[in-house]
């Protein structure tokens, strides 16, 4: 522990990546963002970035703070991200923790965007405030919020985590496209949360096909946001019957086509409200990552990509997929469809790899969630 860190403070920590989280589904493009003011090894004020536009989470923390009755100066403050130095929809950050007279900013992680990238800290520092940079493994965590909002700063994409519910031979349907539940309750349900997090569910068309899915988020609790619906769909062959528009005016729908896409066929579902995507390449792999690129440019930081196999595979192929959240369920279909399918990779030495790879049990299901990359 660095000599001149208090104890107590995991506990600040904790409760600022917590206060972060609950912005998520909320706030994007803008990151997840959460602050704590700390006093004599009190917290008295804290707040996180609870929607695209309101106050960032060091404003809402002084103004927390003085709802409270508590002073603000001298205060430290524990923030996830780097204060802002530049006015956006909000003005900066940096500025209101100098004027409040906070004397020390102890900072997650970096912001790598241009308009940021150490002008806050900077600034802070300029103004007599002095600031520190969280130890390693809060910095991870920290990191690990905003991965959504740093690959699209960095790479200009979403974010792309796969998820899977398999049997436990690697089966993710029957011979006759049965899918219907494999996994249990308890994982449907945190898809059903994943969603609400997301930007964009992306699903390939024989799923679309076969399942009719809604692919919007329900749960008990109000779901601020729904997410985009993407289809991947060369023909086009989804029809304005689909499930999917049903509720297009709160859950937009994307097709995503190639350049020999039927004309007459996407004019219909452009009518019927969907907006569409026209995706180059040589190859699937390399169409994949130009709609990707394309779904960055409209807005879209994370995508959750939810089937079939075969779309899995193309994602695979690209080398786009970030993150894995891989259900397992304690069945066993025997032939089927697999989980990936697709050419894959040649030899072992080739594949990709997913370290600190953890299971945990959701339900009956094993959740396994692991990172490919780190932005």
């Amino acid at each position: 522990m660095p000599a001149d860190r208090s104890p107590s403070e995991h506990r600040f920590w904790d409760r600022a990546i917590a206060l972060a989280r609950l912005g998520r589904g909320a706030v994007s493009p803008n990151p997840a963002v959460g602050a704590v003011l700390v006093d004599d090894d009190r917290v008295i004020g804290e707040g996180w970035h609870r929607r695209r536009g309101d106050l960032h989470a060091e404003r809402a923390a002084l103004a927390d703070a003085l709802a409270r009755g508590n002073d603000p100066r001298g205060s430290t403050a524990f923030v996830t991200l780097e204060p802002c130095a530049h006015t956006g929809l909000q003005p900066p950050c940096s500025d209101a923790l100098i004027e409040a007279g906070v004397a020390e900013v102890v900072i997650g992680c970096d912001d790598p965007t241009p308009k940021a990238s150490g002008t806050g800290p900077a600034r802070l520092a300029a103004a007599g405030v002095r600031v520190r940079w969280a130890d390693p493994g809060v910095a991870y965590e920290c990191l690990d919020l905003v991965q959504d909002f740093r690959k699209m700063a960095l790479a200009g994409t979403p974010l792309v985590t796969l998820k899977v519910a398999m049997s436990l031979d690697g089966r993710v349907a029957t011979a006759t496209g049965d899918a219907r539940w494999i996994s249990g309750p308890e994982s449907r349900e945190l898809v059903h949360r994943w969603r609400a997090e997301a930007d964009a569910i992306a699903v390939g068309s024989g799923t679309v096909r076969l399942d009719d899915p809604r692919l919007t988020a329900r749960l008990d609790e109000t779901v601020v946001r729904q997410p985009t619906r993407v289809v991947f769909d060369s023909g086009p062959s989804l029809t304005p019957g689909a499930a999917l528009f049903g509720d297009i005016e709160t859950a937009p729908v994307v097709v995503v086509t190639g350049l020999d896409a039927d004309p007459e066929r996407l004019a219909v579902l452009e009518s019927a409200g969907a907006e569409s995507v026209v995706a180059v390449g040589s190859d699937p792999a390399a169409r994949f990552t130009d709609a990707l690129r394309k779904l960055g440019r409209r807005g879209t930081s994370s995508l959750l990509l939810e089937g079939g196999p075969t779309l899995a595979g193309v994602a695979l192929a690209s080398g786009q997929i970030d993150r894995v959240e891989i259900f397992v369920a304690p069945i066993i279909i025997g032939g089927g469809r697999a989980a990936i399918e697709g050419p894959g990779v040649a030899s072992i030495a080739a594949a990709a790899r997913v370290p600190g790879m953890v299971a945990r049990p959701v339900g009956q299901d094993v959740l396994m969630s692991g990172t490919i990359k780190v932005w």
